[in-house]
């Protein structure tokens, strides 16, 4: 995969002409077993990128977790085998990718239980408030954690903004012109801020209408008029803006299709794990 390739480069960077200190106390013939261990609760997410990426340096890897898996403190997500020289040399790369993965699915799955409390059908999804380079990554620890990945890259849907729209000037002919020039099998989302625009989005033909930065009060009365006039069936609502572990219920509760939040990624902590020789 181009992805692990990308992640392989990163680890030669990291360590440079060689890693020094390692080198300098460690013979290279020397085998050792290690594993890794996590320090908290949460849900693991990365453990087979990383279980690939130490095979690809021939070293063994023997999973005790999965993917999607949920983990308590103490628990040991893999154990390790091969050359100690090898293994240091990966080792603050291969925890750094796994602890944030993992952080990132650990959250998506806390606020995505705190949503479906309220709206059981409710799809939490990320945004592309990503690290750059990463994307791909934080996306799939979206997924390991229950949510949806939305796009991960500008030509996986059209998605009209508002700046778009300050360009285009008009919210009908911009979807008309989106629908023109993308395939059939791409789908038209449109970011409005008021009530107005989202009927004139659902009417020109919009699959989803996210409505960005409105507060739950204003959601629910866009869901109203959509219904009363026959067009909420004829759509995806998604909400987005703001949305935090402490108001996601309030969103949630409005009855919506979406709710897409950068807080999944932008503001995950890492799960804390550690590399230990055994």
């Amino acid at each position: 995969m181009t992805v692990e390739n990308d992640l392989i480069h990163l680890i030669y960077q990291d360590i440079g002409f060689e890693d020094l200190t390692t080198k300098a106390l460690i013979p290279p013939d020397m085998d050792i077993k290690a594993h890794i261990i996590c320090k908290q609760d949460g849900i693991i997410s990365g453990a087979d990128l990383v279980s690939s990426i130490l095979r690809k340096f021939s070293l063994m890897v023997y999973l005790e977790k999965q993917d999607g898996e949920q983990v308590s403190a103490g628990d040991i997500v893999m154990e390790i085998e091969g050359n100690a020289q090898d293994l240091l040399g990966l080792e603050r790369t291969v925890l750094n990718l796994l602890m944030r993965m993992s952080g990132i699915a650990t959250l998506t799955s806390q606020m995505l239980e705190k949503a479906a409390v309220v709206n059981p059908d409710v799809i939490l999804a990320g945004t592309r408030k990503t690290t750059p380079g990463m994307q791909f990554f934080e996306k799939d620890a979206i997924r390991c954690g229950g949510g949806d990945t939305h796009r991960y890259r500008l030509d996986d849907c059209v998605l009209i903004k508002d700046n778009h729209l300050a360009l285009v000037g008009d919210v009908k002919l911009a979807v008309e012109k989106a629908r023109k020039y993308a395939s059939f099998t791409k789908k038209i989302e449109v970011e409005v801020e008021t009530l107005k625009d989202a009927v004139r989005a659902v009417k020109a033909g919009a699959d989803i209408v996210m409505l960005d930065n409105m507060s739950p009060d204003d959601i629910k009365n866009v869901l109203t008029t959509l219904e009363s006039l026959g067009l909420k069936d004829k759509v995806l609502i998604e909400v987005s803006g703001g949305i935090t572990p402490e108001n996601i219920a309030d969103y949630s509760e409005t009855g919506v299709d979406i709710i897409s939040t950068g807080y999944l990624t932008h503001s995950a902590r890492a799960l804390d794990m550690s590399l230990e020789i055994i």
